[in-house]
């Protein structure tokens, strides 16, 4: 097991104490970087960079060198999951992800396995250990998967939606038939997680990131219950450390008290909250982690500094803050931005711990 260099990330998501505010983004192995874009048109096409372990390791890594983060996130996709189940998934250019035969019925429901990820995903598992070696202890390396609710909408509605109308119609119509799909996909998505720190990964963040387009009593129902029975079936400790894991639900700051008490070691905050206000609900039970607003990155650099230190003093003196965008890095970004953002948190942050 090779010592971790750098373990911040890990402290912080713990509550442990550290010298400075670890710091990483949401979607940093990315468009933004040139050296992503390349690696892409190496491997063809989106989905064959997520298959082939070698540059999915390329790109998870690439962040770590050229932008400095404390952490390198896995690079796949979340749709890799309902593949695995046996839908047929495509990404053609300019439209996203589509699945041409959604799920539409219990029929459609009933015939989907949860699939042995070792065998239907051994590609991410061989991608989890190259990164491992690649990284060589420089920094942790995160797991992920979306939420059940998340993989079901694109499920149902056969690739991304403006209103949702049929996983919701599915839902209000035949909730035991969306319940039983969500069933399977918290079982598919904890053995997935569950393989992922077998093979290396040292936390896992699960992303809800439709949860925020149901009511209050559907997102308990339907989202935070399925990531409740995924958090209780995962290994919580993996080579001697906890495997610290992640909740985030974009849009779903108000329930930010129901989302700590499923279960996570780190809630994730989006920008539409203030982090001096999630931490006085919620800070006492859980580490934080985010908040900056992703477009911030587009401003210039002595504006994107000022507003690490906004944050900053929000959050205010000791751990279990993990400084994050509040949502993924937007493509257009310029990569002298996320250096500048990066460099701010490590310049300014020591003088809260």
């Amino acid at each position: 097991m090779t010592e971790l260099k750098n373990d911040l990330f890990l402290r912080a998501c713990l509550r442990q104490p550290v010298e400075r505010t670890p710091v990483w983004m949401m979607r940093q192995a990315g468009r933004y970087l040139p050296q992503y874009r390349a690696t892409r048109q190496r491997a063809g096409g989106f989905l064959d960079l997520c298959k082939t372990p070698e540059l999915a390791c390329e790109v998870t890594v690439q962040p770590v060198e050229l932008v400095g983060v404390d952490a390198a996130i896995l690079f796949s996709d979340i749709l890799v999951v309902p593949e695995a189940m046996g839908m047929e998934l495509t990404f053609g250019a300019g439209e996203g992800p589509r699945f041409p035969q959604p799920v539409r019925s219990r029929a459609d429901v009933e015939r989907l396995p949860v699939p042995d990820p070792e065998e239907k995903l051994g590609y991410v598992m061989e991608a989890v250990r190259l990164i491992r070696r690649e990284l060589a202890g420089r920094v942790p390396l995160i797991g992920f998967s979306g939420s059940p609710w998340t993989l079901a909408t694109y499920m149902v509605e056969g690739g991304g939606s403006k209103n949702y109308a049929k996983v919701k119609g599915m839902m209000f119509n035949e909730p035991e038939t969306m319940h039983l799909l969500l069933g399977k996909l918290a079982d598919a998505v904890a053995a997935y997680l569950n393989a992922q720190i077998a093979n290396g990964v040292q936390a896992v963040q699960i992303f809800d990131t439709w949860g925020g387009i149901l009511t209050t009593r559907d997102y308990r129902e339907f989202s935070l219950a399925y990531m409740r029975r995924i958090i209780e079936q995962l290994t919580r400790e993996h080579e001697g450390r906890r495997v610290p894991v992640i909740l985030y639900t974009k849009g779903g700051m108000g329930w930010l008290e129901a989302i700590a008490d499923a279960g996570p070691d780190v809630v994730g905050l989006d920008w539409t909250i203030d982090i001096d206000v999630a931490r006085a609900r919620i800070g006492d039970r859980v580490a934080l982690q985010g908040n900056m607003d992703p477009t911030m990155l587009y401003a210039k650099p002595e504006r994107i500094r000022a507003e690490v230190k906004d944050i900053l003093v929000r959050f205010g003196r000791g751990s279990g803050h993990v400084f994050n965008l509040g949502h993924g890095i937007t493509p257009d970004v310029p990569v002298e931005h996320a250096k500048a953002f990066v460099q701010a948190v490590k310049e300014e942050s020591p003088a809260w711990h």
